[in-house]
């Protein structure tokens, strides 16, 4: 039994792909399958998931399919952080690998990871990237940190070597650096933070070079959307593709779901993987909502052994669409992330998200780093806040607002700072990831 329960899924990427243009109820079966070997593993390996069918008499095997995942509760990610012991898997295979989430909305938990998820995630960044049109040809540059216990950098190295690419560990280090390996390396693609990657053509075009004429094809977007709910690129998205004159791949992941969805070549949104994940949407009381409505991304991340999770809250706002592909795929595919739902803000009768109010600010190009505080102004309604940063002169506190008021019906308090002084308050040494919105509701 403990052989079969560890056995992987299918390793081989291509397999995966045809999975995904399988019928519906082929696909649905591959993973009501996989998610009944999910749960029995949760049920006899983890401390707390074995305490929760207990205490709640349910038998592992009267769940067959996603749709009976609704009889257990959410797992909380204040679940993760204070009973993190419990979530290890006792018996199983040891843990080799530590992985640390971003702790962009709470401490960061330690995420333990066995030599089979490893592999798991290796096959997910293969069948994302051979998704997205990459081939053993191809140069890329990785523009992520593999260091400081980051799951993402690692992630891309192993999804690219397992595909035969060669990788440029460029790590998130400074624009000029990039540039330079850029020009130096000419890779023909780039795996980053979308405003690093623009900051990188940007500081190319300073030098006087074309980043267009480097042979970058592809750019695939971590961390920041580069698309709106329409599905078309977001003005940060354009900007990139005027600037490299590529094509725009965006993705979302954390570490705790262990799982991408990234855009294929239509640019439709990012694929879910059946035979790795399930994921289910829903309101704020836990209903699942209406096809292609919002809603919070509940996920089951499917064959994790280190820390495996079931309905775990990820926080943020989504939703998924359910249509065909056309790249022949028949798999859901996850917008673009509206927000963080502990995020959300009213202002004046408006729901506002900041991601909201960043993409309002992407398509100025004066502008050189932002943050957002809200504090709270009456019981219905939140002061918002906008600090932008720039250097030039003709940009006036005034028409930013008029910017953010067009895109999100709010007129925001707007100030103009320096850019050094942005980059004061956003960036911290105990961050991976600038902070860019500071909640003041609760002080």
């Amino acid at each position: 039994m403990l052989g079969e329960i560890f056995q992987a899924p299918p390793r081989d990427a291509h397999r995966g792909i045809e999975l995904a243009r399988s019928p519906v109820r082929v696909i649905a079966a591959r993973q009501d399958s996989l998610l009944r070997r999910h749960v029995r593993f949760c049920a006899e390996h983890s401390p707390f998931y074995r305490e929760l069918f207990d205490r709640l008499g349910v038998r592992p095997e009267e769940l067959r399919g996603v749709g009976d995942l609704a009889r257990l509760p959410f797992t909380e990610k204040s679940h993760l952080e204070g009973r993190h012991a419990d979530f290890l898997a006792a018996g199983g295979p040891g843990s080799v690998d530590l992985c640390l989430t971003s702790g962009t909305t709470g401490k960061p938990v330690a995420m333990m990871q066995t030599a089979c998820d490893l592999e798991r995630l290796t096959y997910n960044e293969e069948i994302s990237f051979l998704g997205a049109g990459f081939r053993r040809e191809d140069r890329v540059l990785v523009a992520a940190a593999l260091d400081r216990c980051f799951m993402a950098g690692l992630a891309y190295f192993l999804g690219l070597t397992r595909i035969g690419a060669t990788v440029i560990r460029g790590g998130s280090s400074g624009a000029g650096l990039l540039a330079e390996l850029v020009r130096t390396c000419r890779p023909s693609a780039i795996v980053g933070v979308p405003s690093l990657v623009l900051a990188v053509g940007e500081r190319l075009q300073l030098d006087g070079v074309d980043p267009a004429s480097l042979g970058v094809a592809r750019v695939v977007c971590i961390g920041e959307p580069v698309r709106g709910q329409d599905l078309s690129l977001s003005p940060l998205g354009e900007r990139l593709e005027n600037t490299w004159r590529c094509r725009v791949f965006g993705t979302y992941a954390s570490t705790e779901m262990a799982t991408s969805f990234t855009d294929c070549e239509k640019g439709l949104g990012g694929h879910l993987h059946p035979d790795l994940i399930a994921i289910e949407i829903v309101d704020d009381e836990g209903h699942p909502v209406a096809p292609g409505s919002f809603g919070e991304v509940v996920a089951t991340p499917l064959g994790v052994t280190g820390m495996p999770l079931i309905r775990f809250r990820t926080g943020d706002i989504a939703t998924l669409h359910t249509d065909p592909c056309p790249c022949g795929r028949n798999t859901p595919r996850l917008g673009p992330v509206l927000g963080r739902k502990s995020q959300m803000l009213k202002c004046r009768g408006t729901t506002v998200y900041p991601p909201a109010i960043s993409a309002a600010l992407q398509g100025i190009s004066a502008i050189r780093g932002h943050y957002i505080e809200a504090r709270a102004e009456f019981a219905l309604s939140d002061r918002i806040r906008v600090v932008v940063g720039s250097s030039d002169p003709s940009l006036s506190a005034e028409a930013v607002a008029e910017r953010i008021a067009a895109a999100i019906r709010v007129r925001p308090e707007v100030s103009i700072v320096s850019p050094e002084e942005i980059a004061r308050v956003t960036l911290r040494d105990d961050k991976r990831k600038p902070v860019t919105f500071f909640d003041h509701r609760t002080v």
